[in-house]
């Protein structure tokens, strides 16, 4: 049964909605869909990942008519043909959940859009109720739509809502048990109808509609040709290829975009006769932000303003002032200490270690995962969740997207750079909202690489200070520099397309205060689910390291590569090591040797270059193995290690060679 598979899946086999109805919520970015998940299913929902992917999928239980449904809210898409992993895990929920109830939720302003989608869902034959959201924003547009005449159309329950309001949400409720699948049928061009025909017979009968089917591999899905291959034989893969090259070689563009093209000009008949559009009445205050959100001058207080409000929120908040009272307060003056005076009436040293030690489950693990990332995952998804609601996310990407093109990535990339300044675990978490494998890994390359959190900037600076006046610029040069050269080559070398920049503009708008808070929880309980884990697998790994001598193996075999390549003091091997566990701890174990005088300036500027580029902190390694998997998590800090010293390096053998007084 479809349904227990996915649960299989997704979740555990005694979940109490094994076996329970399903309704998919499906519709592109920003139309809402969050808040409809909030008023079906309550406050409860469970947040994981997909298999084998990093999309998050929502699941929560909505009781409707004394009926129980598992509700799954997937990401927001564009088309069902897939050009991203978001695009193909929904593509394949809906394969997997056989004849689930699909609700979709659409944007009434941009119609369009959405109807792309609806086409797609009506080929596959499945049981389907179209929401149109965001009716008052429409009606301010000046765009009214005949929602009786669509719903006649389409042969489909169409409602209309304005789902921050609660207006129409009680007759969606009632919707639901009048999904069914659309008798609504439209003809392609003869040449692809003839493919179609030709493709149906070779294509399995269950799931979707074999002409559904056809289309999607007509349109050159690998990934759905893959999991199908497995329930027909060769002979009929073979002629899938035969087909589609036949009906590819009777147009002049690819076929996927021709059958994109040919729906496109069907939604516009669609529209012709449900739309119309009038004066519009949106506020002066509005039009003007959205105007000049994305001008290249005009749009720069607002995006410097946004920016300054991540630092606030999750760099100062959260990173410095929440996570010091969690960690100098709540941990440092009454967990750790009870939990030590508690632990030591307990017999062995070993078991005492364990829990309480320097590597100890309570004392590392959970003061970590909670004292000091928790705090800054909360701030961040906070605003996160303000940049999602207010429609400004997408603007901020766009203006970004030109400068971050000389390193390969797209607009988006510069929000987990930015997050990187307050906590890089934290923005490691964040690369889930690029598109494509190979912006995630160059992100998190550099993040690990070049963006010092904002614990061990505040120690770097202070260090900085009682230098030259020409130690900021050399030191801020070279890592600027190193993330540019890395960002350049690796863009070249990491496999993978890069990744298109099309985003569509939502309009400005003032977030709901309940919908932010339930996102925020609802991703809170996915770190705690989903992360914590790592931090007690990782200190208990720790632990074994210290017990068999290979931590103190590790720290000798190291110091002559501090003393010879970067001509540091012995000593200064210790804080590279303690900043392993914490970038902060190790900028700091630099500012007791400088301190103390055991490091002159050029000695003091060289450390500081190296520790900015170092291997980064622990719990940032543990999250980028579980985001980009071990294989990428080790190359990355293999070569970050060797890229540190060499920068390091050289940046020691220049400053003595042309006796730069710092």
């Amino acid at each position: 049964m479809p349904c227990r598979k996915e649960i299989g899946a997704m979740g555990r086999d005694d979940s109490p909605w094994v076996g329970s109805a399903r309704i998919v919520l499906l519709g592109n970015p920003n139309v809402g869909k969050s808040i409809i998940f909030g008023h079906l299913t309550g406050r409860y929902a469970t947040v994981s990942n997909y298999p084998g992917t990093t999309v998050e999928i929502s699941r929560g239980e909505a009781r409707i008519d004394r009926i129980s449904f598992l509700v799954l809210d997937t990401p927001g898409i564009n088309n069902l043909l897939p050009s991203s992993e978001e695009e193909r895990v929904t593509r394949d929920i809906l394969l997997e959940e056989g004849q689930a109830i699909i609700l979709q939720v659409a944007d009434a302003k941009n119609l369009r859009r959405a109807l792309l989608l609806t086409l797609q869902l009506v080929e596959m034959g499945l049981p389907l109720v179209l929401n149109l959201n965001l009716m008052d924003e429409a009606g301010e547009r000046g765009i009214k739509v005949d929602v009786s005449k669509l719903s006649r159309i389409l042969g489909i329950p169409v409602v209309a809502t304005v789902a921050t309001r609660g207006k129409g949400l009680e007759e969606l409720n009632r919707s639901i048990a009048q999904a069914r699948p659309s008798p609504y049928r439209f003809s392609y061009s003869a040449a692809l109808e003839e493919g179609i025909s030709r493709m149906e017979p070779y294509l399995p009968s269950d799931g979707w509609s074999r002409r559904s089917l056809a289309l999607m591999l007509l349109g050159g899905d690998k990934s759905l040709e893959r999991r199908i291959a497995r329930s027909v034989p060769p002979e009929n893969r073979e002629m899938w290829e035969q087909i589609r090259k036949e009906t590819s070689s009777r147009y002049a563009d690819p076929l996927g975009y021709v059958i994109d093209r040919e729906r496109l000009e069907e939604t516009r008949r669609i529209l012709e006769q449900v739309v119309e559009v009038q004066q519009g009445r949106a506020s002066s205050l509005s039009k003007f932000l959205e105007r000049w959100s994305l001008h290249p001058l005009g749009g720069l207080p607002l995006l410097l303003l946004s920016l300054l409000l991540a630092y606030l929120l999750v760099g100062y908040l959260g990173a410095r002032i929440w996570v010091g009272f969690m960690e100098e307060v709540v941990f440092g003056r009454f967990i750790n200490p009870w939990a030590i005076r508690l632990i030591s009436i307990l017999p062995g040293r070993v078991v005492h270690d364990f829990l309480v030690g320097p590597y100890g489950l309570i004392t590392m693990a959970l003061t970590y995962a909670v004292a000091i990332v928790l705090p800054v995952v909360t701030t961040f998804f906070l605003f996160f969740g303000l940049l999602e609601d207010s429609g400004y996310l997408p603007r901020l990407a766009a203006i970004a997207d030109r400068s971050l093109r000389s390193l390969g990535l797209s607009g988006k990339a510069l929000l987990p750079l930015v997050l990187g300044l307050g906590c890089d675990t934290m923005a490691t978490l964040s690369t889930r909202i690029l598109e494509t494998e190979k912006d995630r890994i160059l992100v998190t390359l550099l993040l690990s690489l070049a963006v010092p959190c904002s614990a061990q900037l505040g120690v770097i600076m202070s260090l900085l200070g009682g230098l030259s006046v020409w130690a900021i610029p050399i030191w801020a040069g070279t890592v600027l520099g190193a993330m540019v050269l890395v960002g350049s080559v690796a863009c070249r070398i990491v496999p993978g397309s890069r990744s298109d920049f099309i985003l569509e503009l939502p309009p400005l708008r003032l977030p709901q205060v309940s919908n932010l808070l339930l996102k925020t929880a609802a991703r809170i309980e996915w770190y705690l689910k989903e992360a914590v884990p790592l931090f007690v697998l990782g200190t208990t790994l720790l632990f074994g390291f210290d017990k068999l001598g290979l931590l103190q193996r590790l720290e000798a075999w190291s110091s002559p590569l501090i003393t010879g390549i970067l001509g540091l003091p012995r000593k200064a091997t210790e804080a590279f090591m303690v900043g392993f566990l914490r970038r902060d701890y190790g900028a700091a174990g630099l500012y007791m040797l400088a301190k103390t005088g055991e490091m002159d300036h050029v000695q003091i500027l060289v450390g500081l270059v190296a520790m900015t580029l170092f291997v980064p902190c622990i719990a940032q390694l543990l999250v980028t193995i579980k985001e980009r998997g071990w294989k990428v998590a080790l190359l990355a800090t293999a070569f970050i290690s060797c890229f540190a010293f060499l920068v390091g390096g050289a940046l020691n053998l220049l400053l003595r060679t042309l006796r730069v007084a710092l």
